[in-house]
């Protein structure tokens, strides 16, 4: 009985009232709606449309695909708690796994999509000249395929080594199951998960960072040597959005991951979660489509 107990698990899922279930339900759907409205466009007419396929374009179509796998990953199972009391929000242990796997191979591949697209705008600003010889469509898919399948194997380990731990607790404290969900359900030493968790933190994030950082300090020395105005608008242009969404979501990323050190600051995890898989999802495809030309006009022909 022991076993079949913990093998059902309860998922605190999102905390609102009954009088705010409705407007929380309605807002979240929205949001839902949103995101897959607007990626789910934003691939179509980038794959219908032969000009765009072009490597900055297919990385957008990239990371829209992440953007729905996210929300999908979380959103549709909230909106269906919502209504439920928090008392009956049961999960199996499998599912939550499952979930957990899928939540972090989002926000893995999130970061790794981002550094394959400053690389792009870095060497289109810095070396234009050779861009068409280095950002090949191939290359755009050897480096989507190998981004992916870094962050696989390493979320493959990662969630593993909370699988291998047996179970002494039941409720998941969260609004959805993620790693560290996983093994705080465990009474075993988990100095191993906290080790590997740490260094895949650091190494993701820290790459992450790092490429960012190194290649927009390199556009902006360019630029300032520069006096053209049209590379200055573009580098502008890439800078607004691209640094705009990461700032987002690297901070709500990291302060995620440190706020599970703190139990008394619950709500503010709950937070940051909840801002890393919704709002750059929401945003990601509105900001960087209305950046192309024939999306735009073609969204201002569907709208007359």
């Amino acid at each position: 009985m022991e076993n079949q107990t913990l093998d059902i698990l309860l998922l605190e899922g999102l905390q609102v009232s009954s009088n705010a279930s409705i407007p929380a339900f309605v807002l979240l759907l929205l949001i839902y709606i949103l995101i897959m409205f607007s990626n789910i466009v934003l691939v179509i007419l980038i794959t219908l449309d032969s000009s765009l396929h072009q490597p900055m374009y297919l990385l957008f179509c990239n990371m829209s695909i992440n953007d729905v796998f996210g929300a999908t990953t979380i959103i549709p199972r909230m909106l269906r708690d919502i209504f439920i009391p928090s008392s009956d929000r049961y999960i199996h242990y499998v599912d939550c796994v499952i979930q957990a796997f899928c939540v972090h191979i989002y926000a893995g591949a999130s970061h790794t999509i981002l550094m394959i697209m400053a690389f792009d705008r870095y060497v289109a600003i810095c070396n234009p000249l050779h861009y068409a010889t280095i950002m090949t469509n191939w290359m755009v898919v050897k480096l989507s395929v190998l981004a992916w399948a870094v962050i696989f194997v390493m979320v493959t380990i990662l969630v593993g080594l909370s699988v291998r731990l047996s179970r002494c607790r039941w409720i998941i404290f969260n609004p959805f199951c993620d790693n560290a969900s996983l093994f705080k359900l465990s009474c075993e030493s988990i100095l191993i998960n906290n080790i590997y968790g740490l260094g895949y933190t650091v190494l993701l994030l820290g790459s992450s960072l790092g490429s960012v950082a190194i290649t927009y300090l390199r556009i902006a020395m360019v630029c300032l040597s520069s006096k053209s105005k049209t590379l200055n608008n573009r580098a502008l242009q890439t800078y607004t959005t691209h640094l705009t969404m990461y700032v987002i979501m690297f901070v709500s990323g990291i302060v995620m991951v440190l706020l599970h050190r703190f139990p008394h600051l619950t709500d503010q995890r709950k937070l940051a979660s909840m801002m890393f898989h919704v709002v750059p999802p929401a945003l990601n495809a509105v900001i960087y489509g209305m950046q192309i030309k024939a999306v735009r006009q073609k969204l201002f022909i569907m709208n007359n």
